[in-house]
């Protein structure tokens, strides 16, 4: 280590070593050189779920290589809000939340319910406590309670209004050098330079209503600049988790290789057993065995679209996904090639969306879907859900709605008045600052001064859409929503205005009026491989491929057909990786 206590060298494994503290890989057949190299442990992909499964390794003295199949290591943690849902965490006992195993469990059966088997449920909620408190005591992964960021079904037994979730401390990028920095995938998000928690989003999402909320964005500001005076480089989410993992792997001696997807797993059929894997390094093949197990963490098949035109329902498109390139199923492919089962394969981590013109990703609409004086509507000008439903909840209720009434959904129709615009932050535009010209000359965005008019730029029925607004405001006027519950629950609350009666109601009735078409887009793929309660990767005959673990999307969800939380992908990702080195070891 430097002085400054950066990590000097974490660039990709030096041929066959897989340490800088006496673990080393052995040379079968001479080493990389010609082609071959050994580890104790494998793994594909370099996310939550890769990471840790490295991490976890080392801490158990086995030497690792973490296969990352693009330039970039960090998957889709580093584009996500790096939230962790573990239930029953030293973190919640310190907040005095008074979570316990059995309201965990509670909650997992109200939410979960008997979808997901009973084994693999108690494993997590055994193992996620134990996961966080070694990775706080023994790495440099550091967390803190989002303290109000609810669970996403409060009201059911065992939820929590203050919530479970506990999410990365923001992370100084100068702890890394130089050259991580630039092989660490970026979120890019629209932050206009502030490092923004998630904790913080909630109160600068009221910047112009409330008094926390211009708190906060002084709290923020000056951050900002006391962090430009110092020349440190801070980032939060899942960029700030993905530095964290990335800087304990080097520490403890992990290796990782860029541009090195997984060709293919090996097998040894008299030993019935998972051996490795073979690779590519600059167009070269590289064998990689592994004396004790491969893990795959190298995410689902959600950017591959002949798979989600097999899998998902209808219509889909790769182009709606969050998730970043290189999430093709190589992990499904290969698993299926040796007999795995699988499992929730029609399932995907919900979340609308709208792809403005020239965007490089989809934006997920997370807090507008909450604010006042906006609604979403169907194809024909129908509302058809409670919009600051939980997410993965609204985008199941796109196709439920499509299936039942032959609604068009994809695209649905938000619709949001003068007011609410001159309020909130809505697609990272501050309050009041106008739409970006390109969204408005490309159609993207619709602007009209009356309704009616509206509908016409919209393809929608103008008299439908008219009544469902009068409708609409009429229960905003007395404060409940009789068609859908719309503000009933905490998690709706989180992200309204605590100004109003109904945080999530108002009316809706300044012009202009504008539209946006909102897509089913999805976080991931929630389907994949069957693992049991060790992470072990099964067959349909329920027993286990030796050598074969899986964990986050590579494996079927142990979250189900539901999402609990904020951070149920990446909670459950990052603990089925440590149940599976735990098991190995």
């Amino acid at each position: 280590m430097t002085a400054s206590g950066e990590v000097a060298d974490m660039a990709e494994a030096p041929h066959n070593t897989s340490g800088t503290d006496g673990e080393r890989g052995t040379r079968p057949g001479g080493g990389e050189d010609d082609g071959t190299v050994e580890y104790d442990v494998v793994v594909a992909g370099s996310g939550a779920a890769g990471l840790a499964a490295a991490v976890t390794a080392r801490l158990r003295g086995l030497s690792v290589l973490v296969l990352e199949k693009t330039g970039l290591y960090g998957g889709t943690t580093a584009l996500s809000g790096g939230a962790v849902w573990v239930p029953d965490s030293f973190h919640l006992s310190a907040a005095g939340l008074g979570d316990s195993r059995a309201y965990a469990r509670a909650y997992l059966d109200a939410t979960v319910g008997d979808r997901v088997p009973a084994q693999r449920k108690e494993a997590y909620l055994e193992h996620g406590p134990r996961m966080v408190r070694e990775f706080h005591d023994h790495t440099d992964v550091r967390f803190v309670h989002t303290d109000g960021y609810s669970d996403y079904y409060p009201e059911r037994p065992g939820g929590f209004t203050r919530g479970r979730s506990i999410e990365p401390e923001v992370f100084d990028l100068r702890r890394l050098p130089a050259a991580e920095r630039r092989r660490m995938r970026r979120a890019h998000l629209p932050t206009y330079g502030l490092t923004i928690t998630s904790y913080d989003f909630r109160h600068l999402n009221m910047a112009a209503r409330t008094w926390a909320g211009r708190r906060t964005a002084a709290r923020v500001g000056l951050r900002a600049l006391r962090d430009l005076a110092a020349g440190r480089k801070p980032v939060a989410l899942g960029e700030a988790l993905v530095a964290r993992l990335r800087l304990s792997l080097a520490r403890l001696g992990g290796h990782l290789w860029l541009h090195a997807p997984l060709d293919e797993l090996l097998y040894d059929e008299g030993a019935g057993r998972v051996t490795g894997a073979r690779t590519h390094r600059a167009g070269r093949p590289v064998e990689v065995r592994a004396r004790r197990g491969v893990v795959l963490a190298s995410g689902g098949f959600s950017r591959n679209q002949a798979l989600r035109d097999r899998y998902l329902p209808a219509p889909t498109s790769a182009g709606w996904t969050a998730t970043p390139e290189g999430q093709d199923g190589d992990a499904l492919r290969e698993g299926l090639r040796l007999g795995a089962a699988v499992d929730l394969m029609d399932k995907v981590w919900g979340a609308p969306s709208v792809v403005p013109p020239g965007s490089a990703a989809p934006f997920f609409l997370v807090a507008e879907r909450a604010i006042p004086g906006m609604i979403i509507v169907d194809g024909r000008g129908d509302r058809f859900v409670n919009e600051a439903a939980p997410y993965h909840e609204f985008v199941d209720a796109m196709y439920a709605h499509r299936e039942a009434a032959g609604a068009e959904t994809a695209p649905s129709w938000l619709v949001v008045d003068a007011r609410s615009r001159a309020r909130y932050v809505f697609m990272g535009l501050l309050p009041g600052q106008p739409f970006p010209r390109p969204m408005l000359a490309s159609g993207f965005v619709r602007k009209a001064s009356t309704l009616r008019e509206l509908a016409g730029l919209t393809g929608l029925d103008p008299d439908r859409l008219a009544g469902t607004v009068e409708r609409f405001n009429t229960f905003a006027r007395e404060g409940r929503d009789l068609d859908f519950g719309r503000g009933a629950s905490a998690y709706d609350n989180y992200y309204g205005d605590p100004t109003l009666p109904n945080p999530n109601l108002a009316v809706l009735d300044k012009p202009p009026y504008y539209a946006v078409p909102v897509l089913p887009g999805d976080l991931g793929t929630k389907g994949g491989l069957l693992t049991d309660a060790r992470a072990r990767v099964l067959r349909e005959d329920g027993s286990a491929i030796e050598g074969l673990y899986a964990a986050g999307n590579a494996a079927a969800s142990v979250m189900g057909e539901t999402y609990p939380g904020p951070g149920a992908t990446i909670g459950p990702a990052m603990t089925f990786a440590y149940i599976a080195v735990n098991d190995l070891a």
